[in-house]
């Protein structure tokens, strides 16, 4: 955290303040949409990032790369009565939108107005560097998008995967996760801290080598 240059702490602030609030704001409208207005009352239906932002989700985002906003809340009986596919929905809007801004992100990169190699002399020169270059900012935008869609989509509470799974999965597998849901936030910690002084990182195998995969289908 000390070895932070200020290229990528620029770059993590335009992060912040877009994807974050692209993420909330889809739950919210998606929400909406469906005929829950929780999110409306609450100020959460606005892309302004101060109605979403964490404190600490947002200190780690600039800082390790990787943090959380407020979630939005909703009403999932409100949901569940307009369609039983509502709660799902809303769910995969906040990792749907970090796709849809990591796909836009590499446009540039897929037209050649920058390119990889561009990026890689960046890369070497960032910590020497006042601003970040169009390429690195866009790397950034692209790989921590796509990291939080990954998290997200994990199968535990309260992250959105858990809520998608248990609409997808075969309803034994749904009770198995509806038993588990108090012991979410335990489970992720012990994921995250835990696996990889245990020598087990899951979470390595489960999101860096999808993003790594990803990162190189988008830039090219």
């Amino acid at each position: 955290m000390l070895d932070l240059d200020l290229p990528t702490f620029l770059a993590r602030v335009l992060v912040l303040f877009t994807a974050f609030a692209v993420h909330e704001f889809a739950h919210a409208w998606t929400a909406d949409y469906f005929g829950d207005d929780t999110p409306r009352v609450n100020g959460r239906l606005t892309l302004n990032p101060f109605a979403h932002l964490d404190p600490l989700g947002s200190i780690l985002l600039l800082f390790a790369g990787f943090g959380w906003a407020r979630p939005v809340p909703v009403n999932p009986y409100a949901l569940e009565r307009r369609s039983p596919a509502a709660l799902m929905w809303v769910s995969l809007a906040g990792p749907l939108s970090n796709l849809l801004m990591a796909v836009l992100a590499a446009v540039p990169f897929r037209l050649g107005l920058v390119t990889v190699a561009q990026l890689m002399v960046d890369m070497q020169t960032v910590s020497t560097s006042i601003l970040p270059t169009l390429p690195y900012l866009l790397f950034e935008f692209v790989s921590i998008n796509l990291l939080l869609m990954l998290f997200n989509l994990i199968p535990l509470a309260p992250l959105d995967g858990e809520k998608i799974a248990a609409y997808v999965f075969p309803p034994r597998w749904a009770d198995f996760l509806d038993s588990i849901r108090p012991y979410g936030p335990v489970i992720l910690l012990l994921l995250v801290f835990g696996g990889p002084l245990l020598g087990v990182d899951v979470l390595g195998w489960v999101i860096f080598q999808p993003l790594g995969f990803l990162v190189r289908l988008l830039l090219g």
